[in-house]
Formats: C-alpha cells, structure tokens, sequence
C-alpha cells in the first residue's frame, strides 16, 4: 500500500488519454515512485475516453474495452486508486468496474442525471467546475450527489472563462467551495488552456504550471490535479498544455516546501 503523510495535499496526475499500456505504465509507476518518496497521497489520471475533443479528428482513445484494461493492469501493478473521465450516464457502472474515481468534465457539470449516476456506483465523485459556473453554484453539484446517497465527492477548479479564447483561476473561490465540506482541487494545467483556437487545437501555458501550483498550495487546495507526460510534443491529447513528466519531482519539492509553511 502507498504510504503518505495527512499534512501534504495529494495530487491527481497522469496523461490526459490512455495512449497505449506502455506509456501508461511508464508514467503511473514513475509518479508512483516520486508519490511514495515524497508521501503524498497519488490517484493516477488518465481517461479511457475522450469525447470533449476540438475537432472531428483529433484523437479519442484506442478503444474503451482496451483502455479499461489497461487502467486494471496499473492498479494491479501499483495499487494506486485510478481516476477517469465519463460522459454519459452509461458510462458510469461500466467504467466504475476499473476506476476509483469517476470524474466529471467540466462541461457537463450541471447533467444531474450524469451526476447521479456517478453517484449510485459508490464510487469517488470528482466534479470538475464548469468555466461558465461561479464558485457558490457548484454547491447544486454537489448536491446532485450526496442527493443519491453517495457522500464521496471532491470539486476540481479548473478556471473561469475569460474573453473567447483564455480562462482564469479566481482564488477567492476556494474558501467558497469549501463550505460544501469536501475537498477541492486545483487542475493546474487546464486551468491554462487557450480552448478554441482557429487551428481547431487547443492551446496552452504549461510554462505557468509552477506558478499556479505554487500559488494553489500557498492559499490551500486540498489537492492538485496536473497531466503529464514523458514527451508532451508527441502526446496525443492535449500536447499543448501538459508537464514534461520529468519536471514533476522538483515541482512537487517546491510544492511540499510551500504546504510545510502554511501547516507551521
């Protein structure tokens, strides 16, 4: 069993699809690795499917069957809980046979019959924010949940639209999305997308990573979600915007050292 310290925030990281099992396992036993040196509480990420693409071509999964199994064989292989993306209500009871956590795009935060449906696996309920939706809104969300009898849920920041084509992280929310008493989250690399682009590939800050996972811990998320990957150029999801895997120890350093002074 992973072992980690109570103090530290846990962090949600992994690719942003299941690419292959080979990368995947890479990068879940490589961050497995840092997690348990480290203590901080790990759940892999990594969707089995991706329906919320910008264009019509742009890569969707190897096939859902083939990425469920893939997602078994690394909790088989680390015994980390596994996070994935679901999209419909039937997604929920088929994906809950492998993930531990069934999340939430932020677009479709609002479908209470998604919600529930996540709800009713007994499975973790990981809301992601919507863009459009304020900090005090998110409270019908999670609702949604608790109202089908599953008290396990977590909301992810994800940040706000701003203008067409950028999005902002406004801190002030989180003491607000506390008051739902879970824990919440900062995704520190969709929160710095620039979606929509004319290319019809959305784009990215993963340059600004740091800077919003530092300030996330200093004025206290619970959690920090980030994707990864060992070549990001070359991913075939959201390349734009995620951390170069090898980047992912000393930022969890510098994060630790942040999350130790707020504690004192």
């Amino acid at each position: 069993m992973q072992t980690y310290n109570n103090r530290n925030f846990f962090l949600i990281a992994g690719p942003c699809v299941v690419e292959n099992e080979t990368t995947t396992q890479h990068i879940a036993q490589t961050i497995d690795a840092i997690c348990r040196r480290l203590e901080i509480h790990f759940f892999f990420k990594a969707s089995y499917r991706k329906a919320n693409r910008s264009s019509v071509d742009s890569f969707s999964g190897i096939g859902d069957v083939e990425a469920l199994t893939v997602l078994a064989k690394v909790k088989e292989r680390t015994a980390v809980p596994v996070v994935t993306d679901i999209h419909a209500p039937d997604e929920a009871a088929f994906a809950a046979q492998v993930a531990d956590v069934l999340q939430i795009p932020a677009f479709l935060c609002r479908q209470t019959g998604l919600l529930q449906a996540a709800a009713k696996t007994g499975k973790i309920v990981n809301i992601k924010k919507g863009q459009f939706l304020s900090p005090e809104a998110m409270q019908f969300a999670v609702e949604k949940v608790r109202s089908a009898g599953n008290p396990n849920v977590m909301i992810t920041e994800r940040g706000t639209c701003f203008g067409y084509q950028d999005l902002i992280v406004d801190f002030r929310g989180i003491d607000v999305m506390k008051q739902n008493h879970c824990p919440v989250v900062l995704d520190c690399t969709h929160s710095l997308q620039q979606p929509n682009q004319l290319c019809g590939i959305t784009g990215g800050q993963p340059e600004l990573i740091e800077t919003l996972a530092k300030a996330g811990i200093a004025v206290g998320f619970d959690g920090i979600f980030l994707e990864t990957h060992p070549n990001p150029n070359n991913a075939l999801s959201d390349s734009t915007n995620m951390l170069p895997l090898e980047l992912l120890e000393p930022l969890l350093e510098k994060l630790l050292k942040i999350r130790n002074a707020i504690m004192e």
